[in-house]
Parts: C-alpha cells; sequence; structure tokens
C-alpha cells in the first residue's frame, strides 16, 4: 500500500473522529425534550369516577430525573398571570420508565370525581409539564397539549 494511501487515511480518520466528538459533545448540551405527548379525560358517569391520563416520551442524554405535570383551565388564573417553572416544581410527578437509549416513557394518572369537575369547569384545558434531566437541565412548558372537560 502507498505511503500516500495511507497517510490520506489516517487524516480521514481523524477529521470522522473529530466530527463524531463534535455531535456528541452537542448532543449532550440539548435540553430534556417531549415528544408524542397526549393527553386524554374521561368523564366520572354516575357515582363512578373518571380520569386524567397524561402520557409523553422524554427524550434527555443524561436520563430524566423526573417529570412533573399540571393540568389548569385555560380559563383559570395562570390565564391572567402566566404559571412558572418554580410554581410548576411543586406540581406531582409522572411515573418514568426507560425507553431505550436516552428516552423514557412517562404517565401521569388521577381519578376525577364529579364534585372536582363541578368545582374546576369544563372547557379547553392545558397540560404544563417541567422535565428536569439527571444533569439538572430542565424544560418548561406551559401548554404542552390540550383537553376538553365536558
Amino acid at each position: 500500500m502507498s505511503r500516500r494511501i495511507i497517510l490520506g487515511s489516517a487524516a480521514a480518520l481523524v477529521v470522522l473522529g473529530g466530527a463524531g466528538a463534535f455531535a456528541l459533545a452537542y448532543a449532550g448540551d440539548q435540553p430534556p425534550a417531549l415528544n408524542n405527548s397526549t393527553a386524554r379525560y374521561t368523564a366520572p358517569a354516575g357515582d363512578g369516577e373518571g380520569s386524567f391520563t397524561f402520557t409523553t416520551d422524554v427524550k434527555a442524554a443524561s436520563g430524566v430525573k423526573s417529570l412533573k405535570v399540571l393540568a389548569w383551565p385555560a380559563e383559570g388564573p395562570f390565564a391572567k398571570k402566566p404559571l412558572t417553572e418554580k410554581e410548576l416544581a411543586a406540581a406531582e410527578s409522572a411515573t418514568c420508565k426507560p425507553a431505550g437509549g436516552d428516552s423514557a416513557r412517562c404517565t401521569y394518572k388521577v381519578t376525577v370525581t364529579a364534585a372536582e369537575v363541578a368545582e374546576s369547569g369544563t372547557g379547553r384545558w392545558y397540560v404544563a409539564t417541567l422535565v428536569t434531566a439527571k444533569n439538572g437541565d430542565t424544560a418548561f412548558a406551559d401548554k404542552t397539549t390540550t383537553f376538553n372537560v365536558g
């Protein structure tokens, strides 16, 4: 094999290795992200309970530490004074299970009574989320998805 081919191949490996290291470093700097978020509300029937379920896929390079979830009515108090990340930090947590690689599948489910619906109101609702990665990075969204009560 000629010396020129060996040197050219070595140079190509250095360039490709550097590009790969840059791509990995860049991927590590990405904040946590939510994908495929869905909210499902089932109204209480008769004396029975209803439910609210929020499911999402979370991607975080360092892993998922927690996902806080809060459902709030569009005509509620946060319509006038926006919800903050600090307020959402006190919300309930979803249950997250590894889904391969740097992803987790997170689900939040609560029961809903007719009395709670009557007190909280009907109409359009939003789901706010705060995901925290194991390295401390966070991603906050006050309107991750919507659903209707009523």
